[in-house]
């Protein structure tokens, strides 16, 4: 499956009073119709965005809606996660129709593991993500296993982050750049080096890091890192300059991949690609340094076997510094395989 992902922004829909309910359910309406869902299917869609707005209301009393638009086969996927610090929640029993936190009829998360093509949680006394993943009903096409968090500071439009996926057969190439600074100028820089990755993301990654050097240059330039998996190998190769973070989770523990020093656009000295093999069934995580550095899924039980989008979006809830853009990008290099 050939496959392109470029970089777009995580829409954010705060949800602090019962009015946004209203509005989220429309605002999701009118995605998916803009995206070429039927009527029956928009509906659907609708029907998703109002029982998450309610349920973060009701058991945690504010939030926020997450919102981005995925490829899938001809057409697109919408998706939905919910995000709070509420006190969490039992999820076999809000599974349950009938069961209820807040005095309602209770068909809330039911409801959305029904509807949803895809449904994941996770929840603990820090608060809960939920993720639906809606499609039309007759689209065929597996689910991406790929999660996306990428927020610019004060919602500024222009990023300085920005990241893509490129997927081929038992292929993916995975590019962040993080520009330097924020704004329209940081932005420049990054989307250079993004025009030009996509331009040929599975050549060898040190000449195609040379490649967005040049390309970003006369600009302010940025941090980039670049990684090449191959399932047919099991091997992942990476090289990153600047404040790039990427880890591989799986297997006893964590395994950091190393960047160097400099600036992409700028100065750096020449690139060192480092190798990785036996990784199937791992996840990959890229981010910026608008991420700290020292979280540690195991503090999290089972949230590595959540879904990447999950993953992903956690992480941004918990370790995002407040002062930068950020991006968190994870993938499941199990998908790869498929």
């Amino acid at each position: 499956m050939d496959m392109n992902l470029a970089a777009s922004l995580t829409q954010v829909l705060a949800l602090d009073d019962i009015s946004q309910v209203g509005y989220a359910r429309r605002l999701v309406q009118k995605l998916a119709e803009t995206h070429g869902f039927n009527p029956a299917d928009a509906g659907r869609a609708a029907i998703v965005a109002t029982e998450l707005a309610s349920n973060v209301l009701k058991h945690a009393k504010r939030g926020e809606l997450h919102l981005r638009v995925w490829p899938h086969g001809a057409g697109h996927a919408i998706e939905l996660l919910t995000v709070d610090r509420g006190p969490g929640f039992d999820l076999h029993a809000c599974l349950a129709d009938g069961f209820s936190t807040g005095g309602t009829q209770g068909i809330g998360l039911g409801a959305v593991s029904r509807l949803a093509q895809v449904f994941d949680v996770y929840a603990d006394e820090r608060g809960a993500v939920v993720l639906a993943r809606l499609w039309r009903q007759d689209a065929a096409g597996a689910d991406l296993r790929i999660g996306v968090s990428q927020h610019s500071l004060h919602d500024d439009p222009a990023c300085g982050d920005t990241w893509y996926v490129a997927l081929a057969e038992q292929r993916l190439s995975a590019l962040v750049i993080d520009g330097l600074g924020h704004g329209v100028e940081a932005e420049r820089a990054a989307k250079a080096g993004e025009l030009e990755f996509a331009r040929t993301p599975f050549s060898e990654p040190a000449g195609l890091l040379g490649e967005l050097h040049h390309a970003m240059s006369g600009t302010r330039g940025g941090a980039a890192a670049i990684a090449q998996y191959d399932a047919h190998s099991d091997r992942l190769a990476f090289i990153g300059i600047g404040n790039i973070g990427a880890t591989l989770i799986g297997g006893e523990r964590p395994r950091g991949l190393a960047s160097h020093p400099g600036i992409v656009g700028g100065q750096y000295r020449k690139g060192q690609v480092f190798d990785y093999a036996h990784l199937k069934g791992n996840l990959l995580i890229m981010f910026s340094d608008g991420l700290q550095s020292r979280w540690n899924l195991q503090a999290y039980p089972g949230l590595a076997l959540r879904h990447p989008a999950v993953i992903a979006t956690l992480l941004h809830r918990d370790f995002c510094r407040g002062r930068d853009d950020v991006t968190v990008l994870v993938i499941d290099l199990e998908s790869v395989h498929a």
